[in-house]
């Protein structure tokens, strides 16, 4: 269950440096009238982030109206890739609507054109036709409309689509079908829920899942009753979004071969990893394999809603025309910024920083696990995303309530973080803009540092130190 952060103003202490700001109480003394309003009138499902107020972000910075900075280890939810406000993606979006052209259906416009191009281009082989749609679950679940479509002019029964235990692809009904979580599924009736199109295998990460061999992923059909020949497609997220844990190479290749020789589909969803976040244009590129369609959001703008599939010419072309469309696909002014975007990571080579950057925020995930081994179970992540997954000393199950002391002692300091996700609610989520430099990773590295053992030791809360055999705080040696 998700938890609300709290609206009653506490004092903190002040920061001032190069990449942080903080002179005013957490949350905002002048900032909860509006943070009422907003719990007065928003969905309760809308309260679950930190009580910052934005007001404007620049490159790895947000700013609230009251004098604030916050170094961003979040890019909004993996969203700008490209840093916020880039002064290229801001003047495509102006000059398009200024222009003034703001919505244009299916209707053709260059914007459209151009990103299509542009996306075909840097999509590695053979995925090289692409469909525009507006979020990230619409993106997964055309991928699996065309897959169970591909399916079905095989044999009728191919229409399994096998995805991995707490895997998520989206909030809408299809995308929590293909996703593993228990939880996010709890709203849907039973009997819709059991459907026999859906089974979930473990995902191999090493950690709650030992056995990292591709023969759990067979022996799991095999219990599930499944026939192989029976399954229309495999989808992954490159790596789960509440672990950030990467598959072995040797299982996705195994995979990989597994559909090849099944006449299944291979599904990467790159809503999180894609457009350079993992080192790569795309994530799953780590992997050494080839995916026959690639679901893609979030980051494929750095600002506005937008997302794609991308995929092999002969799966994207099975529905006749105006048959699988969008209402909002490639809105030119979405087109636009995300044309500009590509540009900008291309340009200023943010794929190639986000791997060197990258290597000073795993080596630093290390560093805090090697330090913290009781509560970090795992350190994963690859180029700059990475999780600490936050468990009840020495055990595997996730601590929810440290990981969210932990983000609030770090909000508290000027370092942004979305709540903690994952299963459990224990991952606490790195995933700073593209454009962040080796000092600024350093410095919110140091934050981190600092929020986990100020939670750790429970200062405000009386809990012993679980990282320290059970010591009271007050025996710990600084």
């Amino acid at each position: 269950m998700g938890k609300e952060f709290p609206l009653t103003p506490k004092k903190v202490a002040k920061v001032d440096t190069k990449f942080r700001r903080i002179v005013t109480d957490i949350p905002v003394p002048a900032s909860v009238s509006l943070l009422e309003k907003l719990r007065a009138n928003e969905a309760r499902s809308m309260r679950g982030q930190p009580p910052v107020i934005w007001d404007h972000a620049k490159g790895v910075n947000v700013f609230d109206p009251y004098g604030n900075m916050w170094l961003d280890f979040s890019s909004g939810v993996l969203i700008t890739n490209a840093g916020h406000g880039h002064p290229a993606i801001a003047k495509a979006i102006a000059d398009t609507a200024n222009r003034v052209l703001v919505a244009s259906y299916c209707f053709p416009n260059a914007e459209r054109a151009g990103l299509v191009e542009a996306l075909a281009r840097v999509a590695p082989e053979p995925c090289k036709k692409v469909f525009l749609l507006s979020t990230g679950a619409e993106a997964t679940e055309c991928c699996m409309k065309l897959a169970m479509t591909w399916g079905q002019k095989i044999s009728k029964s191919k229409h399994v689509v096998v995805s991995f235990v707490d895997g998520f692809h989206g909030r809408t009904m299809g995308a929590q079908m293909m996703g593993g979580s228990p939880a996010l599924k709890a709203w849907i009736p039973p009997d819709v829920a059991s459907s026999k199109s859906f089974v979930q295998v473990p995902y191999p990460d090493g950690f709650r899942q030992t056995d990292v061999s591709f023969k759990v992923f067979e022996q799991t059909l095999a219990k599930a009753g499944v026939k192989p020949a029976d399954v229309c497609a495999v989808i992954t997220e490159t790596y789960p979004g509440g672990s950030c844990k990467f598959l072995p190479v040797e299982y996705a290749k195994a995979m990989r071969a597994w559909c090849d020789k099944n006449g299944a589909l291979m599904i990467f969803d790159e809503v999180q990893a894609g457009f350079g976040r993992c080192g790569k244009w795309f994530g799953f590129e780590h992997y050494g394999v080839k995916a026959d369609l690639i679901a893609c959001g979030k980051g494929i703008s750095s600002s506005l809603p937008l997302s794609a599939v991308i995929g092999r010419p002969e799966i994207m072309d099975q529905y006749e025309p105006g048959t699988m469309t969008s209402t909002h696909s490639g809105s030119p002014i979405c087109a636009a910024a995300a044309l500009a975007s590509l540009s900008v990571i291309e340009k200023e080579g943010l794929v190639e920083n986000a791997a060197k950057v990258g290597d000073v925020l795993q080596k630093g995930l290390d560093k805090l696990m090697a330090k913290y081994p009781k509560v970090v179970g795992m350190a994963a992540g690859k180029g700059l995303v990475g999780s600490l997954q936050i468990v009840k000393p020495g055990m595997t199950d996730p601590d929810a309530d440290l990981a969210f002391d932990i983000v609030s002692n770090c909000i508290e300091q000027g370092l942004l973080f979305f709540a903690p996700v994952g299963k459990g609610g224990g991952s606490v989520k790195i995933a700073p803009p593209l454009c962040i430099t080796e000092e600024a990773m350093l410095d919110g590295l140091g934050v981190l540092d600092a929020a986990m053992a100020k939670a750790i030791a429970g200062t405000s809360t009386g809990r012993t130190c679980p990282c320290c055999a059970g010591e009271p705080v007050a025996a710990r040696k600084k």
